[in-house]
């Protein structure tokens, strides 16, 4: 396993049986990804693609029917590496009548921190997530939004190398939303490493460097955002420092056509309608990879 590679599953499967051992469910089938260190990497997928499944793999809540998962190239059912993890989980289960600065400092215990170095950190993240007039409070008078920004300072309070967020921005406002999005593109700057697990498509399109969408199970596609997102078939014209002449034969032929000449290259689509077009060309071909990005 490569130092630049944070996680790595090989052939990674999971079934859920029943009572008498018959299989129920195939979760997850044969997945295989990496995750660069300091990326921002989406897991995207609709309900029962595998995501949930994919996740408490990793964390080893699950272990798994076949294949492997490795996290810091340590076997992902290996506990020790966990000390070295953050999870949002998408509900966060916090004592509700603990403060927001004892609940950091409670956490800050399990994870064997000194006093003075749990004050601290407790200080830094309450801050950090926009909450230094609530941290009095009780967390039964917080808000769905204000739950979120505690559990991702809850998540970040032993300074993990990798983040799992799972559903990050539920219960946000924009402006909350636009803050946390903020936050996990500089968890990136810092060196950190994110998954980010979410229905709101265009949070991943504008924070995530590569994504991996799931369909029942299966990996349908992986790969850079921007790549995927590319609309091929078409080509967008944007010009600015043309020849005079090339301008003006540029000019006439888009003139013919009632338009203007403004950029060349490749437009883009959205994150949604890849996700959508993907989704549903898997439905109506199960067991077929959908490749190369947007065609439309």
């Amino acid at each position: 396993m490569p130092d630049d590679v944070i996680i790595e599953t090989r052939n990674l499967t999971k079934v859920y049986r029943d009572f008498w051992g018959r299989q129920k469910v195939r979760a997850l089938k044969a997945l295989d990804l990496e995750v660069q260190r300091g990326e921002i990497f989406g897991l995207l997928g609709p309900n029962g693609s595998g995501k949930t499944t994919t996740i408490k793999l990793l964390l080893g809540l699950l272990f798994p029917t076949s294949g492997q998962a490795l996290i810091f190239n340590r076997d992902a059912t290996d506990v020790k590496k966990n000390e070295r993890i953050g999870y949002l989980p998408e509900e966060s289960y916090l004592y509700k009548f603990l403060t927001a600065e004892e609940t950091l400092d409670f956490y800050g215990r399990l994870f064997k921190m000194p006093k003075r170095l749990r004050r601290q950190r407790t200080a830094e993240l309450i801050d950090q997530v926009g909450l230094s007039r609530a941290k009095k409070r009780q967390l039964r008078e917080y808000s769905k939004g204000m739950t979120r920004r505690i559990g991702l300072a809850q998540a970040l309070i032993n300074d993990p190398e990798l983040i799992i967020l799972d559903e990050p921005t539920t219960g946000l406002d924009p402006l909350g939303t636009r803050d946390m999005k903020e936050m996990i593109v500089d968890l990136r700057n810092q060196g950190k490493t994110v998954i980010m697990c979410s229905h709101q498509l265009d949070d991943v399109e504008d924070v995530c460097d590569r994504i991996a969408i799931l369909y029942e199970g299966e990996l349908k596609e992986l790969g850079r955002v921007d790549s995927l997102l590319k609309v091929r078939d078409v080509t967008e014209i944007h010009a600015s420092t043309l020849s005079d002449k090339a301008q003006q034969e540029i000019r006439d032929i888009i003139k013919r056509e009632g338009s203007e000449v403004l950029s060349i290259g490749n437009p883009t689509t959205t994150l949604e309608r890849l996700f959508l077009d993907i989704v549903s060309e898997s439905a109506e071909h199960p067991g077929r990879r959908v490749t190369g990005g947007a065609n439309n």
